[in-house]
Order: C-alpha cells, then structure tokens, then sequence
C-alpha cells in the first residue's frame, strides 16, 4: 500500500512536470515555427511513439467496431484537432502561463456538457462552480488589455477547452474494449491528419514543411521532440496508469499543478511576469472546480472512513464486509 502511494505521488508528480512546461515550449516554437503546422508536426511525431509503445506492449493493434471507429473519429477531430488548432493559435497571443490557467477550466465545464449528453444531473454547487469558474476565465482575459490580443488569445483558448470537454464527454458514450494506449494512438494519428489540413486551409500558403524544418533552430526542435515525446506520448501514458490507479476526479487536480509550473517555466525561461489578473483568476477557477467537487469528494470521504473503521474494529475472528462485522 505504501509502495503504490509512493508510486503515484511520483507518477503524479512527473506528470504535471511533463505537462506544465509544455505551454512554455509552445511559445518557443511558435516562434519559428506557424500554429497550425507546429501543432500537426507535434502530433506526427507523438503518432510514431505511440504506435511503437502499442506495437512492443502486444495488445490489439485495430478498432474492429463501429463504435470504436466513431470514438476514434470524434477523438481525433475534438480531443486532437480543434482542441489543439485553437490552443497553439490562441497562443500566440498570450503567455504560457495564461494558457495553462484558462486550460485549467476543462474539469469545470466539463459537466455542463455531461448533463445533456449523459443525462447527469448537475447539483447546485455543481452549477455554481460552473458559474465561478467562468468569471475566472474572464478575470484572467482582463477586457481591458484588448488591445495587446490577450482578450482574442483567451477567447480561442476557452473555445478549445469547449472542444475538448465537448469531446471528452461524446466519446464516454461509446463502450468499446479497445484498450486505451490503442485508441490514443488512433485518435492522435486522426487528429495530426485534422491538424495538417487546417494548416493548408488557414495556415500561410507558402509554407513548406520541410523548408520550414530545414530552417528550423534548435530550440525549436527541442520545443518539438519535448512536445511530441514527453508531453503527448509520456505524458498520455502517465495519465493512463493514475486513471486506473486513482480514478479520474484525483488525476484532474494535475490540472491545478500545470498553471503553477508553466508560469515558473515561463518566468524561468522568458522572464515572464506573474500578474496579480493570472493568479486571480487561477484561483477563482480552482474555487469553482472545489464546488464541483464537493458532493463526490464528501462520499469518498465517508467511505474511506467506513472502510477504516472496519478495519479498525475487526479482530481476530472477525470478518468486515462494507462497514459490517461478521463473526467466526
């Protein structure tokens, strides 16, 4: 027991420490390197690790059912596609730390989408930490600072948090076997697929992508393998194994770990200045996901101490089933 606890604090821990610099990495590629494109050549790589990971681990290499496919499809177009396109292009015009407080908004939108989707009910304090974690995201778009692109930046991040949460909750209601490393691998190969055509589509006409990987410099190549590698790939993987470990409500507090260590990363590597409008709002969006959880949080807690009572107070001789003692 404490060995696994050991384990997933670890695991947890290399999993915010992947994912936090990513927004930083992202403003040093877009430095060379156009939104779309970056974000496409990003996931063309991770596509390669994946498939390598699925591949050495023997497991099944295909979706074989229609459901699986469509979660594949919805994957690849909301989870990968547009929910990238917009963060790497609303990047553009805000820092990494902003991009990862306003990216911090997923678990709290998410059930507005599962409600009429999933047919779940969203509590009182559910739709208030829905309410609260929206005036977050306006706290942090700061109206006032229009002119500098920050309200647009914010505007195309929140947009991508719709895309992902819409996504997330769409392909929860497809139930298939395919295991999960599997249909990552898919739905990352179908959203570069999406990513490189809304490059062509939107992205400058005379970029070529192998002139502009033939000029790009070195930190941007580092940008591009620590984005494709550690952030999507080892990232995805971790993120697997604490979704089996501790359940998705403790894994979605990583959300909350990320802004802190992009705005470190940022003030780090940039010299980038924490604003008082950032940390506001980053609180204000982690008060209203503490409002979301509150109910789910109080039964997990009353069951955990039913479970320690039980074994508190069974002795020799005594058999403890969910709460009730039970004597040989």
């Amino acid at each position: 027991m404490q060995w696994n606890r050991l384990r997933n604090g670890v695991f947890f821990a290399l999993l915010a420490l992947f994912w936090g610099p990513s927004y930083p990495a992202i403003e040093v590629g877009l430095e060379s390197l156009p939104p779309l494109l970056f974000a496409a050549l990003r996931f063309d790589l991770a596509t390669v690790v994946l498939f390598g990971y699925v591949l050495s681990t023997g497991r099944r290499r295909w979706p074989a059912t229609r459901a699986e496919w469509r979660a594949v499809a919805i994957g690849g177009v909301l989870l990968i596609g547009l929910y990238f396109a917009l963060l790497f292009a609303g990047q553009v015009y805000v820092s990494g730390a902003i991009g990862a407080v306003v990216m911090s908004l997923v678990p709290v939108v998410t059930p507005a989408f599962a409600v009429p989707l999933l047919r779940e009910r969203l509590s009182p304090p559910g739709a208030a930490g829905l309410a609260v974690g929206l005036v977050g995201v306006a706290i942090v778009a700061n109206p006032g600072s229009a002119l500098d692109g920050r309200l647009l930046g914010v505007s195309l991040l929140f947009c991508s948090v719709l895309s992902f949460a819409f996504g997330s909750v769409l392909t929860a209601r497809f139930d298939t076997s395919l295991p999960l490393s599997t249909t990552q691998a898919w739905v990352t190969l179908v959203g570069a697929g999406v990513l490189h055509l809304l490059s062509g589509l939107f992205g400058p006409s005379s970029t070529s992508t192998l002139a502009v990987l033939g000029s790009l410099p070195m930190e941007g190549l580092f940008a591009l393998v620590y984005l494709a590698v550690a952030a999507s790939a080892g990232g995805f993987l971790l993120y697997l194994d604490l979704l089996r470990e501790l359940g998705p409500s403790e894994v979605s507090l990583v959300s909350y770990c990320i802004p802190i260590i992009a705005a470190v990363s940022g003030w780090l590597a940039f010299d980038e200045a924490i604003t008082a409008s950032t940390v506001l709002g980053f609180c204000v969006i982690a008060a209203g996901f503490t409002l979301i959880e509150l109910r789910p949080l109080h039964r997990r807690l009353l069951r955990r101490r039913r479970h320690a009572n039980a074994r508190r107070y069974a002795g020799p001789g005594t058999i403890a089933v969910a709460g009730n003692r039970y004597y040989e």
